[in-house]
This record gives C-alpha cells, structure tokens and sequence, in this order.
C-alpha cells in the first residue's frame, strides 16, 4: 500500500524526530525473518528504549538528510531494519543478540556519533557493556581505596587492643 505525500511526510518526520534524539543507528536486513520474530524484536527493543523502523529507504534518508547519521545514506539499500537508540550501544545490543539467535537477520551497518560502522564495528559497540553496568565498576573502583583504608585502619586498632594489657 502506497503513502501519500502527506503520509511520507509525517513519516519522515517521525524518523528525523527520532534521528535528532538518538546517538547510535544500526541497520539490518530482515528478508526472510517471520513477523512473529519481528514483534520478538521489537519488544526486545522497547524494553531497551530502542526505535525500530522498517521503512523505505528513500524515506529513510529523507529523513537521515542534515543530521549525523546522513553518512549512512550509501548503506541505505535493501529491505532494512533500522533502530535508533538515545543510549550509546542499546541498539547494536538488541539487533546483534537477535542476529545471534535469528540466522536470517544480517547486519549491514550503523552510525555512532556521525561516524559510520561497518558490521564489526556495530558488533564492537554491542560488546560494549551497559551505562549502569560502567557506573557499578566506575563506583567499585572509587570505592575501593576507601575500604582498604578503613580495614588497614580497623587491623591497626585491633592490633593496639591485643597489645595492650587489661
């Protein structure tokens, strides 16, 4: 069923909405992926606060025009899949954990930050761990020294009690 011009048009800004909010876009080809495992995906994806699309690429770069993911545009071709996260890795998370149990899904692409990915790149991103997963270790990290310093502190204080009589 064909759009017409003011169909495209609101979806093209509904895309270029998404694309101004988002940090990541990952592409894959979806041919042959039933409609169950694609409603699979995108709950997957709503959970993780990823947008995935399935639109014409032509509207797709409409879209894309003026804004950093416009260096995908070559990799535009093709029954895609888009997802666009506002998290760093949260789309390249959910489409490369599909594509590993979905043998149908082929990664094509993406763009982080302006720059665009090649299928490892995405696959790199994805190996990324979560913002919550870097703030535990960057807080363990922090809070290592500290509990060090107290048990030196408390062995040094038991120490003294022993030492001296009562």
């Amino acid at each position: 069923m064909s759009l017409n011009r003011s169909e495209k048009q609101a979806v093209i800004d509904e895309v270029s909405a998404l694309a101004a909010k988002a940090q990541t876009l990952v592409m894959a080809e979806y041919r042959g992926i039933t409609v169950a495992d694609l409603t699979k995906l995108r709950v997957e994806a709503r959970k993780a606060g990823v947008s995935i699309s399935v639109l014409k690429n032509t509207l797709a770069r409409r879209a894309v025009a003026g804004t950093p993911f416009e260096v995908a545009v070559e990799q535009m071709t093709g029954p895609l899949i888009y997802g666009f996260s506002e998290d760093a890795v949260a789309a390249a998370k959910v489409v490369v954990e599909f594509a590993k149990t979905n043998d149908k899904m082929v990664l094509r692409g993406g763009v982080y930050t302006g720059k665009p990915l090649d299928v490892n790149g995405v696959k790199s991103l994805a190996s990324i761990p979560s913002k919550e997963v870097l703030l535990s270790q960057l807080l363990g990290l922090m809070q290592s020294p500290v509990s060090r310093l107290a048990r030196v502190v408390a062995a040094l204080a038991e120490k003294k009690g022993e030492a001296q009589p009562a």
